[in-house]
């Protein structure tokens, strides 16, 4: 995945790397129990490739992409042999104030186009093509708001890695070397409380942000006696080193519902750095001082998948002997 251009052909699976969308689908799936449904799926996993390039030979301008997600338990079922070493089931967070749920789910497919028709079309003939073998437990469908910004006001992503570092950052290497190339990727569904959240002045909200609203300048907040989001979101190891990860976080909602919200995806080398990064948001550092934006906004699911390397998927994809 690394050097990869959209120059050429801007269809492809398995691009972690891939540039940040304008439109965007989560589909969160379960397979069903029994060696047929296991069959469709390393069909699909088999012939993502060429669903992709049905849908995405179209117009090469939109860059449709989708990579895929397998959760630890039909990550057993494909190889009950190796699985990747950090690779488990979302671990629920109790705080003190609130809660980081464990969800369901065994595959995670995200698409990402700058059509939404392209997002759309592709998630469907995936589903027709998997048919009963599974359920879906969650779709989302994420846009692009104004200048990437989430549904509160404030820019999302800015401090995502970029260029040479996103493989640093988000890629499995050599420490795990069946696994090179793979990402662990954790969700979370956030709902707002976009009322109470505009009730707060524009004060407030940049400390419980750790940035300014309008010009996305960093607030630094370390002599401060409650620490913003961005300071818990900020993860440094014990020799001072600080650890990224890939974030592709969107926008949803339905005004007409009255629902407002951000779908959490972050791509990372190491799943401890992102499970860290939730300990210090719900639980707080020290306890008790949790991320004040949960105040508004709720998490709902919450799992856990390793999304592996073209050849590795290729090896899933085969029905053993």
């Amino acid at each position: 995945m690394a050097g990869q251009t959209w120059d050429r052909v801007p269809i492809d699976a398995q691009s972690i790397e891939a540039p940040l969308s304008s439109s965007a689908v989560f589909l969160v799936l379960c397979v069903a129990d029994g060696p047929s449904p296991l069959s469709t799926v390393r069909s699909v996993l088999d012939g993502l490739d060429d669903l992709i390039k049905t849908v995405g030979f179209r117009d090469l301008g939109a860059k449709l992409s989708c990579i895929v997600g397998i959760g630890a338990n039909l990550w057993d079922r494909l190889d009950p042999l190796k699985r990747p070493a950090e690779l488990k089931p979302f671990a629920s967070i109790t705080g003190t104030a609130h809660n980081a749920p464990s969800t369901p789910g065994d595959m995670l497919f995200h698409i990402r186009a700058e059509r939404a028709d392209f997002c759309f079309e592709l998630e469907k003939l995936l589903l027709t093509t998997l048919g009963d073998a599974v359920r879906v437990v969650d779709e989302v469908s994420g846009f692009r708001y104004f200048d990437a910004r989430d549904l509160l006001g404030f820019v999302d992503g800015t401090a995502n890695p970029a260029g040479r570092d996103i493989p640093t950052s988000a890629l499995v290497g050599d420490e795990d070397g069946d696994f090179a190339g793979g990402s662990y990727v954790v969700v979370q569904k956030y709902l707002h409380d976009l009322a109470a959240w505009n009730a707060v002045d524009t004060a407030k909200q940049e400390a419980i942000i750790g940035r300014t609203k309008v010009d996305n300048i960093e607030i630094d907040d370390d002599a401060a006696p409650r620490k913003s989001h961005k300071s818990l979101a900020t993860i440094v190891d014990a020799d001072g080193t600080e650890h990224d990860i890939l974030r592709d976080n969107m926008p949803f909602g339905s005004p007409g519902r009255s629902e407002y919200g951000t779908y959490f995806i972050g791509y990372s080398r190491h799943l401890w750095v992102v499970e860290r990064m939730l300990q210090r948001m719900f639980v707080g550092e020290p306890a008790g001082a949790y991320d004040r934006l949960l105040d508004f906004s709720t998490a709902h699911t919450g799992t856990t998948f390793f999304a592996p390397s073209r050849a590795t998927m290729a090896k899933l994809a085969q029905e053993p002997s």
